[in-house]
Parts: C-alpha cells; structure tokens; sequence
C-alpha cells in the first residue's frame, strides 16, 4: 500500500496567499529512519525495467544524500552561495500559469535564484491574461524583469498564448517559455505546430545543445543534456524570426531564441526531476541574466 504516497501540505496566509507542496518523493523521518516512498506510472507502452528504473530516480533525493560525494567547489558569492544562484536578487518575474502540475516546481527554482515571484492563472477558452492584469500587478508588486510562461494541458491558443506575448512585448518584459511557452512562440511568430507520432509524457531525451551557449540559456551547461518531455505537439516549421537553440537525435526542436527580441523557450521541462541535477535552476537563472532589453 502506497500508505501517504500522495497529498499535500501548506498553510493559508491572512494575506490571503496559499503556499502548498505535494507530499510526492518527500522524505518523512519517523524513530531516526528516513523514508521515501516512489512508484512507476503505468503507461501504454511501459517497460518494467525501465519503470524500477524510475522509482529509483523519484527517490534520488534521498540516496544522493546518502551515497552522494561532496560535489567540487564551484564559483561562489560572499556569502557562499553559488555565483550563479544570485542572478535573480532584486528581480521579479511574472509566472504566468496555464494550469499545469509543474508550475510550483516552476516558481521554486526562480525562487532559487533570489527573484520574487508573482503567479497569476491564466483562464482557457478566454484571453490567457487580461492586458490591465500585467499593469496592475506591476503597480502592485513593482515592474518585472521577465515573464514565465509555463506549460500547461491542451494548445497554446486554448490559453490565449500568442496574445500574452503581445502583451508582453509591448510592455518591454522579456519572455521565456517552457513546454507551452514554446508552442506558443511558434504560433505567435508564424511557425507551425505538429503532433508527434508518439506522444513524449514522462520521458527522457538527450537534448543537444546547438546555440545560446555564450550569454545565453545554455551557458556553463554541457553540450548535451538528459531532459524530461511531457508533450505530443511539437515544432513543424519554424518561423524566420526565430532560431533553433537545442534539439533532439532525431530533430525534434528542444529550444528556440528570438533573433532580435528578448524572447527564448525550450520545449523539455527544466524543472523536472528526469531533467539532469542543477541544469534547471542554471537556465532559469541565465535567461534571469541574459534575457534583457
């Protein structure tokens, strides 16, 4: 029995806030033992090697801790944090959420960065975010140094996304986009979208980096990066505005930039534990860097 495998835990604000976070692969210390509980997903074409192979994965957090050396000592701040780790200090970003489970795990590796953030849900079937919305936040909260758009269910134009990034856009915010967001940049800018053959939920891919390597997403990353996909639509044509950053073996497009604007994506999810160990918060944090007017 899975026992308190799902759940949360969280607490309502006077403030009106809410901050909860799922009980999935959390550790629980009981009489000096700490466990983890981890299960596969069952899926069509599921592998049982590979799904064991998964529970070991969820449960990674826990064996690093244990098995795990001290990593080498990397470039660090006065206070010992890493370097890179503090590009978000004194920024905000406006999190734009369509509606997706990932979108906390979102918001905690900006918050890694040191930035604020300030979520607001987008409704589908209407404009993803009201135009008045981005101004009145920004007089609320104070002007934003990027937007995230996150992934969410269904097709970018279910959310509005082509029109949030008009809004933004006008507004000089840059933009960078994950899953949806990406999707979304390529409608927006004249591309195409396509369904994949065989949809890619939960899996991984070695994405190989092919741009935005010098002051961009990618910088101080590997030329080739393990990443979880969690979609079935996928960029059939790209539109001239926009250039090809990572991809797959095979071509799929993993990660695009605008070629003259502040705007970059990437259609994997960084924030994914199948996503290889600190190369997340690193891209979320340069695009904090490196995406600016």
């Amino acid at each position: 029995p899975r026992r308190w495998y799902g759940g949360a835990i969280g607490q309502l604000g006077f403030d009106g806030n809410i901050n909860t976070g799922l009980t999935l692969r959390t550790i629980r210390i009981h009489k000096g033992i700490a466990e983890v509980r981890a299960g596969a997903t069952l899926l069509f074409d599921s592998d049982p090697p590979a799904e064991e192979a998964e529970t070991q994965l969820k449960a990674s957090a826990l064996l690093d801790a244990i098995r795990r050396p001290t990593p080498a000592p990397s470039a660090k701040t006065d206070n010992g944090i890493p370097a890179f780790l503090s590009e978000g200090r004194n920024k905000r970003v406006l999190l734009v959420d369509h509606q997706d489970s990932f979108v906390h795990t979102l918001a905690n590796y900006i918050r890694q960065t040191g930035a604020e953030v300030v979520t607001i849900r987008s409704n589908p079937q209407q404009v993803g975010l009201e135009e008045g919305e981005i101004d009145r936040l920004a007089k609320q909260y104070g002007e934003f140094s990027m937007a995230l758009l996150s992934p969410g269910p269904g097709n970018p134009n279910d959310f509005q996304v082509p029109k949030t990034i008009e809004f933004l856009e006008k507004r000089r915010i840059p933009i960078f986009g994950v899953c949806l967001g990406l999707q979304g940049m390529i409608e927006k800018y004249g591309g195409k979208l396509g369904i994949l053959p065989v949809p890619m939920h939960g899996k991984p891919s070695v994405v190989q980096i092919k741009g935005d390597r010098e002051k961009g997403i990618f910088s101080d990353l590997p030329e080739e990066i393990m990443c979880g996909r969690y979609h079935s639509l996928y960029c059939q044509e790209m539109p001239a505005d926009l250039q090809v950053t990572a991809q797959t073996a095979d071509g799929c497009i993993m990660a695009i930039r605008h070629k003259t604007l502040p705007v970059a994506a990437v259609q994997f999810h960084p924030e994914s534990i199948l996503t290889a160990p600190g190369c997340g918060v690193r891209m979320l944090a340069n695009a904090l860097q490196y995406l600016t007017y």
